[in-house]
């Protein structure tokens, strides 16, 4: 009889290498890899991996009296230390979200360049589960500026999302980045559920903030982890609306990224990537459909499947699969001067390491309004101080098809040079919902050049690929990025040859 292993062994033998590039902070690389890895543990109980349905949490959002204008204006962002001259308006600060416990979140929001009093509201979450999209979106990928190679000065981000969205960044759940709670059981734990819940008290008192924004219309967007968090959030906004049976916050979509949202068909995808790029040998990929198992069900796998899951270690060792084109980061000191090359079109790989320090700066934070309760630890890119995360369904794609019936708009993207969440996984995750499709495949165009491929299906569903991106796709085509960021929030299809991006 063949040997089995514990399916653990198929989701982390890729991790040394992701961690072997990194300074010590915590990064979005490791952080994915360990929810897979505290999900397929042998006899791993403990997490939650049924569907997630608001009704069972089902419960009403605090609504804080003390919130309103006078905070708003006391949240007001003058000027970030190093930051060049802007026009808009950007805000800081903290919303409380669990008054008896005391959990309250940081968010940093920047008004629309032009237009913001007509333009959407547009909210950005970032995954891990347990990283930060002030790290990540905001200092990044589509935020308005990005942190110099000094660690202490901004340039401009010229194609931030701004341009098309009034942008809100929240760092959730409590114990990611500044955000926090006075009782110490939020940092033991953390989930899916009790995240989707806060992230929804959190808009309610950030909307009575910023009353200007409570009819204007919604929208919600993510990457990687947030395929869980983006989904889930709307599904309870919806939930609330229709018990209330009024419309309590205006969503209209949501969007998601190179996004987890099918774990076996997000886990079997990443290996067919790695043997159409030329990663894996056939033998080896052939191996690994043959022999593991990728079911939410599966604990082990046979000896056949750890053999093949070590060689495809052996041979992402020195690539970053998140970007498998991408240089690595071979220098995290910071330079005494800014490189003069910065620019948000040169995506510099030891970004993370410019951030957590321009971050963990005094005066930053002093000019953010961020850490007012003095956090016994660094500002970090992704927490540390979440020790277990207890529920983490194995898919969502069921809440996808309930937006799709309530008329919302859905659009799922993928940069196609990503391997840990790549195309081939979200496109056998979209085959594996079995809808009508309503377009062939056929490419997208911006400045005259093809920007990815698209398809779109019945229900209001547009799957697109970005060109040349990886699972950041805005870090690296940020151009690219805008343009398909536009197109959702005005509803028109992606340019084809005829038309103009």
């Amino acid at each position: 009889m063949e040997n089995r292993v514990p399916l653990i062994l198929l989701f982390t033998l890729l991790l040394p290498c992701f961690i072997a590039h990194t300074s010590s902070a915590k990064k979005q690389i490791e952080a994915l890899s360990q929810i897979y890895k505290e999900k397929y543990l042998k006899n791993n109980i403990d997490i939650d991996r049924t569907h997630f349905n608001a009704n069972l949490n089902f419960h009403r959002a605090e609504i804080n009296s003390q919130d309103g204008l006078g905070l708003k204006e006391k949240d007001r962002i003058g000027i970030l230390p190093g930051q060049p001259p802007v026009k808009f308006k950007q805000y800081g600060g903290y919303v409380t979200v669990n008054q008896t416990a005391g959990r309250a979140f940081y968010y940093y929001f920047t008004e629309a360049q032009n237009s913001d009093k007509s333009l959407p509201l547009l909210l950005w979450l970032n995954g891990g589960p347990g990283c930060s999209s002030l790290a990540y979106g905001a200092m990044q990928e589509l935020g308005p500026f990005r942190v110099s190679s000094d660690g202490k000065t901004l340039y401009n981000n010229k194609l931030a999302w701004n341009h098309a969205a009034n942008v809100l960044f929240v760092e959730s759940p409590a114990g990611v980045g500044f955000s926090y709670s006075n009782t110490t059981a939020d940092f033991v734990t953390g989930g899916d559920r009790r995240t989707a819940i806060d992230n929804y008290a959190f808009i309610l008192n950030w909307l009575n903030r910023f009353p200007e924004y409570k009819g204007r219309d919604f929208y919600i967007s993510g990457e990687s982890y947030a395929g869980h968090y983006v989904p889930q959030l709307a599904h309870t906004i919806l939930a609330h609306n229709q018990e209330a049976n009024k419309t309590i916050i205006n969503l209209k979509g949501i969007i998601i990224g190179n996004a987890v949202i099918n774990d076996e068909t997000d886990v079997q995808g990443m290996y067919e990537y790695f043997a159409s790029h030329a990663i894996i040998s056939d033998e080896t990929w052939e191996q690994i459909a043959k022999y593991c198992d990728f079911s939410p069900n599966a604990t082990t796998q046979t000896d056949l499947c750890s053999e093949a899951a070590k060689e495809v270690d052996k041979n992402t060792n020195d690539i970053d699969i998140y970007n498998i084109y991408a240089p690595m980061c071979h220098n995290t000191s910071l330079t005494r001067k800014p490189k003069k090359t910065t620019s948000a079109l040169n995506l510099d790989p030891c970004g993370d390491n410019y951030v957590y320090a321009y971050l963990n700066r005094p005066e930053v934070q002093q000019a953010l309004h961020a850490n007012v309760t003095n956090l016994p630890y660094d500002w970090q890119p992704c927490s540390d101080v979440i020790k277990k995360w207890q529920d983490s369904p194995s898919t969502v794609l069921p809440l996808l098809k309930e937006f799709m019936s309530n008329g919302l708009r859905v659009w799922v993207f993928s940069g196609d040079t990503d391997g840990r969440i790549p195309v081939t996984s979200t496109k056998n995750s979209i085959k594996h919902m079995n809808i009508p499709s309503k377009t062939s495949w056929h490419p997208w165009y911006f400045a005259g050049e093809v920007g990815g491929y698209t398809k779109v299906y019945e229900g209001n569903l547009r799957f697109a690929t970005v060109r040349g991106a990886g699972h950041q796709v805005p870090s690296y085509q940020p151009a690219r990025a805008l343009s398909l960021i536009s197109h959702f929030l005005a509803g028109t299809d992606l340019p084809n040859k005829t038309t103009k991006s």
